[in-house]
């Protein structure tokens, strides 16, 4: 019998990692394909001009700080956790928790909006306030997609993941078109397309995971639960501020025109995400699984070398052929300033992309102790780039700076010393 295990165990290994690459090829195909959608309503720009495109690009930076990623996250974590250790009825309890909190904190941040209206609007340089109240529509969607998409994750549902982010793409390219190009509409009509590819994505994704959130429930422990969300927020909350702040900074410090050519080579260097993130995507439910029946896996590496190969070789060609893309989208006038800011842009998105798989790694198996680092980190960007933001290329370079600061920071606390003593 034991020789018997030992002949099949390889075979078992194999099938797991099998049905990861098919998982994470999957994802991968579906996070391009959304992501190239998502990025094709920049095309319109063409149609509305540098300045609406702006006014666009500030509201869009709103949702993307959202804390969308470590809501993911934790929902993922928690719903992985949970069916592992056989705490179904704690999991519905929890999400609808989660769904009802995260509502009732947008209205009372749409109380907030209505009373700042005006100094909202002259700040961004905003004439017409449709624009904003539309926004706020995308942010409330913001907030419930990634419980929704968090679950699916945790639960390994990586098929109808990848169709709710392709749709949500096709919706929103299919409506910004119709009110720009039909309608004529502008950065307004560009947020509604928004607003329908996030009530497609949602919708598929509340469908899919309603086992998990309908029916019978019991409480759960409040406090344990909150020693491993709280970490979970902070980390992830600090790795999005670093993946999308210098946006909104961006809109703040320049005039539109810059505004929206450091949107649109912004736009391209994050695809590199879309590229490299759903590696980590897949690893993240698997080694939750794993910690929650200790069982070991050495999918880490694997992911970590996928991703850095991905990540050089797309920063290398977005670097050669940007200029090229940018001309076809947005037109002749954003290529010169696109030229000079890809090259930086892009090999800022390297390390970052390195820093999410070990980031990833780290707080799936509920080691917590990188996200006092992090919580420093963020907040210390967030005043660098106060104060150093003389250019759009001095922006990116503190962006540089940072990420890679980032990378360092979670190679430490992945193979440094005081690990290593841990694991001895």
């Amino acid at each position: 019998m034991p020789a018997a295990n030992a002949e099949i165990q390889p075979m078992t290994e194999t099938a797991h990692r099998g049905a990861f690459f098919r998982q994470s090829g999957w994802l991968m195909i579906a996070n391009i394909a959304g992501g190239v959608l998502m990025w094709a309503v920049h095309m319109l720009s063409k149609a509305t001009g540098p300045a609406e495109y702006g006014v666009y690009i500030a509201f869009l930076a709103v949702a993307m700080c959202i804390p969308t990623i470590p809501l993911q996250m934790v929902l993922a974590h928690q719903t992985a956790q949970m069916l592992a250790t056989n705490r179904e009825r704690e999991l519905r309890g929890m999400i609808r928790m989660v769904w009802l909190g995260t509502s009732l904190l947008w209205l009372l941040g749409c109380v907030v909006v209505l009373i700042l209206q005006g100094t909202i609007l002259a700040q961004w340089k905003i004439a017409n306030p449709a624009g904003l109240w539309v926004t706020l529509l995308v942010v409330l969607l913001s907030l419930w997609l990634p419980i929704f998409w968090g679950a699916l994750q945790g639960r390994q549902n990586f098929l109808w993941l990848g169709w709710s982010m392709m749709l949500n793409g096709v919706g929103r390219l299919t409506v910004a078109a119709l009110a720009v190009l039909v309608l004529g509409g502008s950065a307004a009509g560009m947020m509604t397309g928004v607003l329908a590819g996030l009530l497609v994505g949602v919708a598929i994704a509340l469908w899919q995971t309603r086992t998990l959130w309908l029916g019978p429930s019991v409480p759960f422990d409040w406090r344990s639960l909150l020693r491993q969300v709280i970490p979970l927020m902070l980390g992830f909350g600090a790795f999005q501020f670093l993946f999308t702040a210098d946006t909104m900074f961006a809109k703040a410090y320049f005039d539109e025109d810059t505004a929206g050519f450091y949107g649109s080579a912004g736009t391209l260097s994050r695809a590199l995400m879309w590229l490299v993130g759903p590696l980590a995507a897949v690893m993240f439910p698997r080694i939750v699984h794993s910690a929650a029946k200790a069982e070991k896996t050495d999918l880490m590496g694997i992911v970590l070398l996928g991703t850095g190969i991905l990540a050089v070789a797309g920063a290398a060609s977005l670097s050669v052929l940007g200029p090229l893309i940018v001309r076809f989208v947005s037109g002749q006038k954003f290529v010169a300033v696109a030229s000079s800011l890809l090259p930086w842009y892009a090999g800022a998105m390297v390390p970052l992309a390195l820093a999410n798989v070990l980031l990833n790694n780290s707080l799936a198996r509920s080691s917590f102790r990188i996200v006092p680092a992090l919580c420093v980190l963020a907040p210390a960007y967030g005043f660098a780039l106060t104060r150093f933001h003389s250019t759009p290329v001095m922006v990116l370079k503190t962006l540089a700076v940072f990420n890679l600061l980032l990378l360092i920071i979670c190679v430490w606390f992945t193979w440094g010393p005081k690990r290593l003593k841990s694991e001895v």
